[in-house]
Protein backbone atom coordinates (compact mmCIF):
# COMPACT_ATOMS: atom_id res chain seq x y z
CA UNK A 1 0.00 0.00 0.00
CA UNK A 2 1.33 3.42 -0.94
CA UNK A 3 1.20 5.54 2.19
CA UNK A 4 3.45 8.35 0.96
CA UNK A 5 1.08 10.95 -0.44
CA UNK A 6 2.52 14.39 -1.21
CA UNK A 7 0.50 17.47 -2.08
CA UNK A 8 0.58 21.24 -1.59
CA UNK A 9 0.28 22.03 2.16
CA UNK A 10 -3.28 22.81 3.24
CA UNK A 11 -5.42 22.94 6.38
CA UNK A 12 -6.25 19.24 6.04
CA UNK A 13 -2.65 18.33 5.28
CA UNK A 14 -0.45 21.05 6.80
CA UNK A 15 2.88 19.39 5.97
CA UNK A 16 2.04 18.32 2.43
CA UNK A 17 2.88 14.73 3.34
CA UNK A 18 0.04 12.88 5.08
CA UNK A 19 1.80 11.82 8.28
CA UNK A 20 -0.85 9.61 9.91
CA UNK A 21 -0.77 6.83 7.26
CA UNK A 22 3.02 6.70 7.60
CA UNK A 23 2.75 6.52 11.37
CA UNK A 24 0.00 3.89 11.21
CA UNK A 25 2.05 1.76 8.82
CA UNK A 26 5.03 1.87 11.22
CA UNK A 27 2.75 1.12 14.19
CA UNK A 28 1.18 -1.86 12.36
CA UNK A 29 4.55 -3.25 11.38
CA UNK A 30 5.86 -2.97 14.94
CA UNK A 31 2.79 -4.18 16.87
CA UNK A 32 0.86 -6.25 14.35
CA UNK A 33 -2.35 -4.19 14.41
CA UNK A 34 -3.47 -0.75 13.26
CA UNK A 35 -3.21 2.28 15.54
CA UNK A 36 -6.91 2.80 14.79
CA UNK A 37 -7.58 -0.41 16.75
CA UNK A 38 -5.64 0.70 19.83
CA UNK A 39 -7.59 0.73 23.10
CA UNK A 40 -6.48 2.17 26.40
CA UNK A 41 -7.68 -0.39 28.92
CA UNK A 42 -6.70 -0.08 32.56
CA UNK A 43 -4.90 -3.20 33.71
CA UNK A 44 -4.36 -4.40 30.13
CA UNK A 45 -2.49 -1.60 28.36
CA UNK A 46 1.09 -1.18 29.69
CA UNK A 47 1.40 1.34 32.56
CA UNK A 48 -2.34 1.90 32.60
CA UNK A 49 -3.18 1.70 36.32
CA UNK A 50 -2.64 4.22 39.09
CA UNK A 51 -0.68 1.71 41.15
CA UNK A 52 1.72 1.00 38.29
CA UNK A 53 2.24 4.69 37.62
CA UNK A 54 2.82 5.48 41.29
CA UNK A 55 5.18 2.50 41.65
CA UNK A 56 7.36 3.81 38.82
CA UNK A 57 7.34 7.33 40.25
CA UNK A 58 8.24 6.09 43.77
CA UNK A 59 11.00 3.93 42.27
CA UNK A 60 12.25 6.99 40.39
CA UNK A 61 12.60 8.98 43.62
CA UNK A 62 14.25 6.05 45.41
CA UNK A 63 16.76 5.61 42.60
CA UNK A 64 17.71 9.26 42.21
CA UNK A 65 18.03 10.09 45.90
CA UNK A 66 19.63 6.77 46.75
CA UNK A 67 21.94 7.15 43.77
CA UNK A 68 22.91 10.64 44.87
CA UNK A 69 24.01 9.27 48.24
CA UNK A 70 26.00 6.47 46.61
CA UNK A 71 27.70 8.92 44.25
CA UNK A 72 29.04 10.94 47.18
CA UNK A 73 31.84 8.36 47.40
CA UNK A 74 32.64 8.39 43.68
CA UNK A 75 33.82 10.81 41.04
CA UNK A 76 31.29 12.13 38.52
CA UNK A 77 30.59 9.74 35.65
CA UNK A 78 31.37 11.14 32.20
CA UNK A 79 28.35 10.42 30.03
CA UNK A 80 28.76 13.03 27.33
CA UNK A 81 28.00 10.85 24.30
CA UNK A 82 25.13 9.03 25.99
CA UNK A 83 23.71 12.36 27.17
CA UNK A 84 23.87 13.71 23.63
CA UNK A 85 22.03 10.66 22.27
CA UNK A 86 19.38 10.91 24.99
CA UNK A 87 18.66 14.58 24.29
CA UNK A 88 18.76 14.23 20.50
CA UNK A 89 16.33 11.31 20.73
CA UNK A 90 13.89 13.32 22.89
CA UNK A 91 14.20 16.31 20.56
CA UNK A 92 13.28 14.16 17.54
CA UNK A 93 10.54 12.29 19.41
CA UNK A 94 8.95 15.52 20.68
CA UNK A 95 9.09 17.02 17.18
CA UNK A 96 7.50 13.95 15.58
CA UNK A 97 4.66 13.85 18.12
CA UNK A 98 4.10 17.59 17.74
CA UNK A 99 3.80 17.25 13.95
CA UNK A 100 1.27 14.42 14.31
CA UNK A 101 -0.76 16.47 16.80
CA UNK A 102 -0.78 19.49 14.47
CA UNK A 103 -1.96 17.37 11.55
CA UNK A 104 -4.85 16.00 13.63
CA UNK A 105 -5.86 19.24 15.33
CA UNK A 106 -5.54 21.94 12.68
CA UNK A 107 -8.49 20.78 10.51
CA UNK A 108 -10.70 20.36 13.60
CA UNK A 109 -9.92 23.81 14.98
CA UNK A 110 -10.26 25.46 11.57
CA UNK A 111 -13.58 23.83 10.73
CA UNK A 112 -15.23 23.67 14.15
CA UNK A 113 -13.55 26.26 16.40
CA UNK A 114 -11.63 26.25 19.67
CA UNK A 115 -14.51 25.35 21.99
CA UNK A 116 -15.33 22.25 19.96
CA UNK A 117 -11.66 21.30 20.04
CA UNK A 118 -11.24 21.59 23.81
CA UNK A 119 -14.65 20.51 25.09
CA UNK A 120 -16.21 18.13 22.57
CA UNK A 121 -15.12 14.49 22.72
CA UNK A 122 -15.20 14.26 18.92
CA UNK A 123 -12.95 17.33 18.76
CA UNK A 124 -10.31 16.63 21.38
CA UNK A 125 -10.54 12.90 21.99
CA UNK A 126 -10.52 11.16 18.61
CA UNK A 127 -8.90 7.77 18.07
CA UNK A 128 -5.69 9.19 16.56
CA UNK A 129 -5.44 11.71 19.43
CA UNK A 130 -5.91 8.92 21.99
CA UNK A 131 -2.94 7.08 20.48
CA UNK A 132 -0.84 10.25 20.57
CA UNK A 133 -1.91 11.01 24.16
CA UNK A 134 -0.76 7.55 25.21
CA UNK A 135 2.58 7.83 23.43
CA UNK A 136 3.17 11.24 24.99
CA UNK A 137 2.34 9.72 28.39
CA UNK A 138 4.99 7.02 27.88
CA UNK A 139 7.62 9.64 27.04
CA UNK A 140 7.22 11.08 30.56
CA UNK A 141 8.84 7.93 31.93
CA UNK A 142 11.68 8.15 29.40
CA UNK A 143 12.27 11.73 30.55
CA UNK A 144 12.87 10.50 34.10
CA UNK A 145 16.32 9.52 32.83
CA UNK A 146 17.13 13.26 32.84
CA UNK A 147 17.55 13.04 36.61
CA UNK A 148 19.57 9.85 36.44
CA UNK A 149 22.11 11.73 34.32
CA UNK A 150 22.15 14.51 36.91
CA UNK A 151 23.03 12.36 39.92
CA UNK A 152 25.56 10.28 37.96
CA UNK A 153 27.26 13.54 36.95
CA UNK A 154 26.92 14.74 40.59
CA UNK A 155 24.76 17.71 39.66
CA UNK A 156 22.32 19.14 42.24
CA UNK A 157 18.91 17.51 42.57
CA UNK A 158 16.59 20.41 43.29
CA UNK A 159 12.96 20.40 44.31
CA UNK A 160 11.63 21.93 41.09
CA UNK A 161 13.36 19.43 38.84
CA UNK A 162 12.43 16.32 40.85
CA UNK A 163 8.87 17.44 41.58
CA UNK A 164 8.23 18.47 37.98
CA UNK A 165 9.32 15.14 36.50
CA UNK A 166 7.34 12.97 38.87
CA UNK A 167 4.25 15.18 38.85
CA UNK A 168 4.17 15.39 35.04
CA UNK A 169 4.00 11.61 34.69
CA UNK A 170 1.12 11.57 37.19
CA UNK A 171 -0.58 14.52 35.45
CA UNK A 172 -0.51 12.78 32.06
CA UNK A 173 -1.91 9.62 33.64
CA UNK A 174 -4.87 11.44 35.22
CA UNK A 175 -5.74 13.20 31.96
CA UNK A 176 -5.46 9.98 29.96
CA UNK A 177 -7.74 8.09 32.36
CA UNK A 178 -10.03 11.10 32.72
CA UNK A 179 -10.45 11.54 28.94
CA UNK A 180 -10.14 15.32 29.09
CA UNK A 181 -10.65 16.80 25.63
CA UNK A 182 -8.58 19.87 26.55
CA UNK A 183 -5.50 17.66 27.07
CA UNK A 184 -4.03 18.54 23.69
CA UNK A 185 -3.45 22.17 24.73
CA UNK A 186 -0.86 21.55 27.51
CA UNK A 187 0.56 18.57 25.61
CA UNK A 188 1.25 20.38 22.34
CA UNK A 189 2.67 23.42 24.13
CA UNK A 190 4.85 21.12 26.22
CA UNK A 191 6.09 19.41 23.06
CA UNK A 192 7.08 22.78 21.61
CA UNK A 193 9.03 23.57 24.78
CA UNK A 194 10.66 20.15 24.74
CA UNK A 195 11.83 20.48 21.15
CA UNK A 196 13.61 23.71 22.12
CA UNK A 197 14.76 22.50 25.54
CA UNK A 198 16.20 19.14 24.57
CA UNK A 199 17.87 20.68 21.53
CA UNK A 200 19.54 23.10 23.93
CA UNK A 201 20.69 20.20 26.13
CA UNK A 202 22.06 18.43 23.06
CA UNK A 203 24.00 21.49 21.97
CA UNK A 204 25.25 22.09 25.52
CA UNK A 205 26.46 18.48 25.75
CA UNK A 206 28.43 19.12 22.56
CA UNK A 207 30.13 22.06 24.27
CA UNK A 208 28.27 24.71 22.27
CA UNK A 209 27.28 27.83 24.22
CA UNK A 210 23.71 28.92 23.42
CA UNK A 211 22.76 32.56 24.07
CA UNK A 212 19.00 31.95 24.31
CA UNK A 213 19.14 29.80 27.44
CA UNK A 214 17.07 32.26 29.50
CA UNK A 215 14.31 32.14 26.88
CA UNK A 216 13.66 28.48 27.65
CA UNK A 217 12.38 29.48 31.08
CA UNK A 218 10.33 32.32 29.60
CA UNK A 219 8.83 29.86 27.15
CA UNK A 220 8.01 27.52 30.05
CA UNK A 221 6.24 30.25 31.98
CA UNK A 222 4.29 31.34 28.88
CA UNK A 223 3.31 27.72 28.35
CA UNK A 224 1.85 27.39 31.84
CA UNK A 225 -0.03 30.69 31.60
CA UNK A 226 -1.71 29.59 28.35
CA UNK A 227 -2.29 26.07 29.74
CA UNK A 228 -4.09 27.43 32.78
CA UNK A 229 -6.21 29.80 30.72
CA UNK A 230 -7.61 26.86 28.74
CA UNK A 231 -7.76 24.40 31.63
CA UNK A 232 -9.44 26.84 34.03
CA UNK A 233 -11.97 27.74 31.34
CA UNK A 234 -12.78 24.10 30.58
CA UNK A 235 -13.08 23.27 34.29
CA UNK A 236 -15.23 26.33 34.98
CA UNK A 237 -17.68 25.71 32.16
CA UNK A 238 -17.98 22.04 33.16
CA UNK A 239 -18.59 22.63 36.88
CA UNK A 240 -20.83 25.65 36.38
CA UNK A 241 -23.02 23.94 33.76
CA UNK A 242 -23.21 20.79 35.90
CA UNK A 243 -23.75 22.22 39.38
CA UNK A 244 -24.56 25.93 38.96
CA UNK A 245 -26.31 26.31 35.59
CA UNK A 246 -27.54 29.80 36.48
CA UNK A 247 -23.96 31.06 36.19
CA UNK A 248 -22.69 32.12 32.75
CA UNK A 249 -21.18 29.09 31.00
CA UNK A 250 -20.66 27.56 27.58
CA UNK A 251 -22.09 24.14 28.42
CA UNK A 252 -20.59 20.73 29.09
CA UNK A 253 -16.91 19.95 28.59
CA UNK A 254 -15.66 16.38 28.07
CA UNK A 255 -13.58 14.90 30.88
CA UNK A 256 -13.79 13.53 34.41
CA UNK A 257 -13.96 15.78 37.45
CA UNK A 258 -10.89 14.31 39.18
CA UNK A 259 -8.88 14.97 36.03
CA UNK A 260 -10.01 18.62 35.94
CA UNK A 261 -9.09 19.15 39.60
CA UNK A 262 -5.69 17.46 39.34
CA UNK A 263 -4.90 19.28 36.10
CA UNK A 264 -5.68 22.70 37.57
CA UNK A 265 -3.74 21.94 40.75
CA UNK A 266 -0.56 20.53 39.20
CA UNK A 267 -0.33 23.12 36.41
CA UNK A 268 -0.89 25.94 38.91
CA UNK A 269 1.97 24.66 41.04
CA UNK A 270 4.21 24.58 37.97
CA UNK A 271 3.50 28.20 37.16
CA UNK A 272 4.26 29.38 40.70
CA UNK A 273 7.47 27.37 40.92
CA UNK A 274 8.80 28.45 37.54
CA UNK A 275 8.04 32.12 38.19
CA UNK A 276 9.89 31.85 41.51
CA UNK A 277 12.78 30.18 39.72
CA UNK A 278 12.91 32.84 37.04
CA UNK A 279 12.95 35.80 39.39
CA UNK A 280 15.41 34.15 41.76
CA UNK A 281 17.78 33.43 38.88
CA UNK A 282 17.47 36.41 36.55
CA UNK A 283 15.77 39.29 38.30
CA UNK A 284 17.33 39.58 41.77
CA UNK A 285 19.15 42.86 42.27
CA UNK A 286 22.19 41.13 43.72
CA UNK A 287 23.67 37.67 43.98
CA UNK A 288 23.63 37.60 47.78
CA UNK A 289 19.84 37.37 48.05
CA UNK A 290 19.69 34.63 45.44
CA UNK A 291 22.56 32.81 47.10
CA UNK A 292 20.76 32.77 50.45
CA UNK A 293 17.56 31.59 48.81
CA UNK A 294 19.33 28.69 47.10
CA UNK A 295 21.28 27.67 50.18
CA UNK A 296 18.22 27.85 52.43
CA UNK A 297 16.09 25.88 49.99
CA UNK A 298 13.54 28.69 49.74
CA UNK A 299 13.78 28.82 45.97
CA UNK A 300 13.78 25.77 43.72
CA UNK A 301 16.38 26.19 41.00
CA UNK A 302 16.22 23.67 38.19
CA UNK A 303 19.81 22.85 37.19
CA UNK A 304 18.67 21.61 33.81
CA UNK A 305 17.86 25.11 32.71
CA UNK A 306 20.49 27.27 34.40
CA UNK A 307 23.40 25.23 35.68
CA UNK A 308 25.79 28.05 34.86
CA UNK A 309 23.60 30.55 36.72
CA UNK A 310 23.31 28.18 39.68
CA UNK A 311 27.09 27.73 39.85
CA UNK A 312 27.50 31.49 39.68
CA UNK A 313 25.04 32.05 42.54
CA UNK A 314 26.71 29.43 44.71
CA UNK A 315 30.07 31.10 44.16
CA UNK A 316 28.64 34.50 45.06
CA UNK A 317 29.15 35.94 41.58
CA UNK A 318 26.71 38.17 39.74
CA UNK A 319 24.46 36.63 37.12
CA UNK A 320 24.42 38.67 33.95
CA UNK A 321 21.19 40.00 32.54
CA UNK A 322 21.20 37.44 29.72
CA UNK A 323 21.38 34.58 32.21
CA UNK A 324 24.97 33.61 31.51
CA UNK A 325 27.64 33.16 34.13
CA UNK A 326 31.13 34.68 34.03
CA UNK A 327 33.31 33.21 31.32
CA UNK A 328 35.24 31.13 33.86
CA UNK A 329 32.05 29.11 34.59
CA UNK A 330 31.06 26.12 32.48
CA UNK A 331 27.92 24.06 32.08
Amino acid sequence: MDVLQIQIPSIDRPFGVHLWPLFDAAWTKALGYSAMDFKFEQGVTPISTLMTSLAIIVTYYAVIFGGREVMRSYNPVKLRLLFQIHNLFLTALSGALLALFIEQLLPTLWNHGIFYGICNRDGGWTQPLLVLYYLNYLTKYVELLDTVFLFLKKKPLTFLHCYHHGATALLCYTQLVGSTAVSWVPITLNLIVHVVMYWYYFQSARGIQVWWKQWITRLQITQFVVDLGFVYFAAYTYFSSTYMPTLPNYGQCAGEEFAAISGCGILSSYLLLFISFYFATYRKSGSSAAKRAVQNGDIAIDPKFTQDALDSIKNGNTVKANGSAPRSQKD
